[in-house]
């Protein structure tokens, strides 16, 4: 094939006639049947686009002239305007030579660098300027307030550097849109602390920011705590004492102005007694390991045949040593009213209290009763108590002879 020959197509080469039989026109002939005079004018193709301005017929465009050809031509679009050459300013020549361009030569490349100026109106941003600067500020929307300072007066008038504008970012998203609320917030915060949590559960970070702080290390220092407290509980926690009567005698005469401030005496009509006494309690303070103190004791004694109460007694503030057995004396005021002097108990204490001439083996009987204790212990969060007995007690005094 020979690639240097012309092409074929006959709406490149205008006068070239196609060879195909199918191709080509039959012979026009005139009203007398006669055949036309051949046209001295060339033959072109009508859907040339090419020889479109040396075409006879007329348009077929509704718009403008019915007949004309269909093929592209220069009517077929928009005005754009005057034609520039595709060329610099100034001549290669004169650039080879270092001529400047001319101040109002046309330049191609202004509207694609940000040196030369703007022949796009388009946004109001491209009109021609002489000036050094191309960039110009758009024109305000709302109505110019007046500015607070001259660096605001200067930055509305200058022009702004489309340089200093930051780029367009990419779409906010929905969840980047979330995170700004306060819920949002919320919830991130609950995210970093279950993953802090699930962190330190497994070992990989402490608490309060250290390395150290981790699981196995809590565990280990709150084992260490327990037993610490255990031991200084088992240190400073008081126990309960153990109480007793101390010696062979539960109850002694007493003496001062408690004593004087209660009348000591038997009556038959009406039948009751009343007298002072000590009751000398021994104290077992074995189990404690630092002193125990008593904020205050109250006394009660029963008696126990007929469980009848007979005395009641207050001791004080008192602090006893630790592994001992210290004796205390708790103060006692017995006072019993009976409907007649044939009361058990009343005939009881009277037996055990009345001269010992009066009786015919010179022996009194003693009697039995039971002291309760309640004990307020300082460190004891409740009121403790304790009690003991007393067997065949002797009365701490003696009626006179004469006594009935």
């Amino acid at each position: 094939m020979d690639y240097d020959r012309k092409s074929t197509v006959s709406s490149f080469y205008g006068a070239r006639r196609s060879t195909d039989i199918l191709n080509t026109n039959p012979p026009t002939t005139g009203r007398g049947g006669q055949y036309a005079v051949p046209s001295t004018r060339p033959r072109v193709d009508s859907a040339s686009s090419f020889y479109a301005d040396r075409q006879s017929r007329t348009s077929h465009d509704l718009l403008n002239h019915p007949g004309q050809s269909a093929g592209y031509n220069a009517s077929s679009f928009f005005d754009v305007g005057r034609q520039e050459p595709v060329k610099g300013g100034a001549d290669e020549e004169e650039e080879e030579e270092g001529a400047q361009p001319q101040a109002d030569s046309w330049d191609i490349y202004a509207d694609f660098n940000n040196v030369g100026p703007r022949y796009s109106t388009a946004f109001g941003i491209g009109q021609r300027q002489t000036q050094d600067s191309s960039y110009h500020q758009l024109p305000s929307s709302t109505p110019l307030v007046a500015p607070k300072s001259e660096t605001d007066a200067e930055s509305a008038v200058a022009p702004v550097e489309l340089v200093t504008v930051p780029a367009l970012g990419p779409e906010w998203q929905r969840s980047e849109l979330k995170s700004m609320t306060k819920a949002g917030k919320r919830e991130l915060k609950g995210k970093e602390r279950k993953a802090k949590w699930k962190a330190w559960n497994r070992g990989d970070i402490g608490l309060f920011g250290t390395k150290w702080f981790t699981k196995k290390f809590l565990v280990f220092s709150v084992f260490g705590l327990c037993v610490l407290i255990g031991i200084v509980l088992a240190i400073t926690i008081p126990r309960v004492p153990g109480i007793s009567f101390g010696g062979s005698s539960p109850l002694t005469q007493l003496s001062g102005s408690f004593n004087d401030s209660i009348p000591t005496e038997f009556t038959r009509s009406p039948a009751n007694f009343s007298f002072p006494a000590y009751a000398n309690v021994q104290v077992d303070t074995s189990s404690n390991i630092i002193p125990l103190t008593f904020n205050s004791i109250d006394a009660e004694v029963w008696y126990t045949s007929t469980s009848m109460q007979v005395a009641t007694g207050y001791f004080g503030k008192k602090t006893l040593p630790a592994k001992s057995f210290p004796v205390i004396q708790i103060p006692l005021n017995f006072s019993y009213v009976a409907t007649n002097d044939t009361d058990p108990t009343w005939v009881a204490w009277y037996n055990a209290c009345k001269n010992v001439a009066t009786d015919q083996n010179g022996v009194r009987p003693g009697v039995n009763f039971e002291l309760i204790l309640k004990m307020d212990i300082a460190g004891l969060p409740t009121t403790q108590t304790a009690s003991t007995q007393a067997a065949n007690a002797g009365c701490p005094f003696e009626l006179p002879v004469n006594s009935q």
